[in-house]
């Protein structure tokens, strides 16, 4: 969905990814130091704020690829370590979110075992060779729902909305776990058929 939008972010970081040039692995490793700010805001329910983190985050995040781009410095590797250090990030943030009292704790784990899965499904699919880029919560829509959570939340002066949120998250992201399952079931059924048949 918004993975879409990521050409148009990268060229427009494009200024800023000709200035920095410096290793994009650098920019990945800040993220989740970005994320427990967020989280840390999270827990003293400081919402607004924890929602700046949260862009700045998002912005590192495409920053790296465009700079790694721009530079000729995309590698395996640094792919590898952006998915690793996105995974920490979300359950960081989570975990933040559970401290703060906005969600129970088998709603926390919940979303990040589903954050975890939506990651994982995608990531089995495409070392099968099996592109998977579907599905209606990608991180991206996750971040966004927290965000617009946390904005209405802390507008209303209403925990319990950000719980709401939470839990729309929570059965999308489960939801989009089996949206990209049975993506790959079909990719991996015509593949069999094509081997069959040939």
């Amino acid at each position: 969905m918004l993975e879409n939008l990521r050409p148009l972010l990268t060229k427009i970081l494009e200024p800023f990814a000709k200035r920095m040039n410096i290793n994009p692995n650098i920019l990945t490793l800040i993220s989740p130091f970005i994320a427990l700010a967020a989280a840390y805001s999270f827990s003293k329910h400081l919402l607004i704020l924890a929602t700046i983190f949260i862009l700045l985050s998002g912005f590192l995040d495409v920053a790296d690829g465009a700079v790694a781009r721009y530079h000729n410095r995309a590698s395996k590797f640094g792919a590898f370590f952006d998915s690793t250090m996105d995974r920490i990030s979300d359950a960081i943030l989570i975990i933040g979110i559970i401290f703060g009292g906005y969600c129970n704790w088998l709603l926390g784990i919940l979303l990040i075992h589903s954050a975890i899965m939506v990651s994982y499904v995608k990531a089995r699919s495409e070392s099968q060779g099996i592109e998977c880029n579907t599905g209606i919560a990608e991180r991206a829509v996750r971040l966004i729902i927290i965000m617009i959570g946390s904005i209405v939340s802390a507008i209303c002066n209403n925990p319990i909305i950000f719980n709401y949120f939470l839990i729309v998250l929570m059965i999308l992201s489960y939801f989009t776990v089996a949206q990209r399952f049975y993506h790959s079931y079909k990719q991996f059924k015509i593949e069999g058929n094509n081997k069959n048949g040939n």
